[in-house]
């Protein structure tokens, strides 16, 4: 359970890093599974459904990217989703009923996994209010070496930046003016989390080391929060999505920042390729200054 100043950290800065959640058995475990749908992707050449692959991957040499909606690929993740200290961490923040909107597992595997830019995640999906977080479950140590998570400390309390370029969504800040400076690695050991607030910037560099940094995203939201993009059958999708507590058919309305996430995207099926072609790159630019 979280502390009291722990809670307040998270409602000024918007993140935490949390560590020993899981367990070394069930870290190992979830390697075990992760590691079986890495020697899978050697069968796939091109994106699917399931796996999103780096450009460099080959049969020879599988680069397995991101495993999309890894709760309906295995048990085993379905059931950190639902692990009990995740849920009671969570509830702290966000209240006691809570739903899930998006999963999946980043695998920035050893020299080279792609990074992430800038982003929001509320730009991507906004609702009626924003309690909404992510959680990370780290499958390894993550460092900045190898492509931690970056943080800008207290931006979920400012505005939503563009994330439109030439007139379409590219999931990415593209506000030329865009700095991240005095951005704050979240470094974990095996089996800790990260929490971050879906209005917080944050984005990751590439794997520059010979470790792997896996990172199992669960996307949790207080049962209050209706999307403002339901798509199709708005109510059972919802109910659906409910794994604590009731559906609630009287949705909390709060006074925050919307931006569509449309036109849509040229190149869709994970973030990756949202940001194909995006002009503002930052994970290389020399003018990104991080803090540790």
């Amino acid at each position: 359970m979280l502390t009291p100043a722990q809670i307040q950290f998270y409602r000024e800065q918007g993140y935490l890093g949390i560590e020993d959640v899981f367990s070394p058995g069930e870290v190992a475990e979830l390697r075990r599974v992760t590691d079986e749908f890495v020697e899978a992707s050697r069968a796939v050449t091109v994106n699917n459904a399931v796996f999103d692959l780096e450009p460099s991957h080959t049969p020879q040499q599988p680069r397995l990217r991101r495993l999309k909606d890894p709760i309906r690929q295995h048990e085993v993740y379905r059931r950190a989703l639902l692990h009990p200290k995740v849920l009671a961490i969570v509830s702290q923040l966000i209240g006691p009923a809570i739903t899930c909107n998006g999963n999946k597992l980043n695998l920035k595997l050893a020299d080279g996994g792609s990074p992430v830019e800038w982003h929001q995640d509320w730009a991507f999906y906004p609702h009626t209010n924003d309690d909404l977080l992510a959680v990370g479950v780290a499958m390894d140590d993550s460092t900045l070496e190898n492509g931690c998570l970056l943080v800008l400390p207290g931006t979920h309390r400012g505005p939503l930046l563009d994330h439109h370029q030439e007139g379409v969504f590219i999931g990415a800040v593209t506000d030329p003016a865009f700095r991240p400076d005095g951005a704050v690695p979240i470094t974990l050991k095996a089996g800790g989390i990260s929490i971050h607030h879906a209005r917080l910037l944050h984005g990751s560099a590439p794997n520059r080391s010979p470790h792997p940094r896996r990172l199992l995203l669960f996307q949790y939201c207080a049962a209050d929060a209706w999307p403002l993009l339901p798509g199709d059958k708005p109510w059972e999708n919802y109910t659906a999505s409910v794994i604590q507590g009731a559906p609630v058919s009287v949705p909390r309305l709060a006074p925050v920042p919307v931006r569509l996430p449309l036109p849509a995207p040229r190149f869709t099926g994970s973030i990756y390729e949202n940001q194909r072609g995006l002009k503002n790159v930052k994970f290389g630019d020399k003018s990104a200054s991080t803090s540790t």
